[in-house]
């Protein structure tokens, strides 16, 4: 995951992308204690996305850099006459 797309995002999107990924870290942390993963490499990189989603929230906090409102869609009013 790059940090461009994740600045795209909203605090809430984020927030809930780093819930899942703990998730899958805890669900991967466990089956390694139970048998061999198919690919270990997946939690160093799990680590590190966790690690780049914290950095933007941080920045978001200090107002380092702002992240993208989400866009909001206008409604077209039909006139009459």
């Amino acid at each position: 995951m790059k940090v461009f797309e994740l600045r795209e995002k909203s605090r809430e999107e984020l927030k809930d992308l780093l819930d899942g990924l703990y998730k899958e870290i805890f669900n991967l942390k466990f089956r390694r204690g139970a048998q061999e993963l198919p690919n270990p490499l997946r939690l160093r990189t799990l680590r590190r996305d966790i690690a780049r989603i914290k950095t933007v929230l941080r920045e978001d906090e200090l107002g380092i850099r702002k992240l993208l409102e989400p866009k909001k869609t206008k409604v077209k009013s039909k006139k009459k006459g």
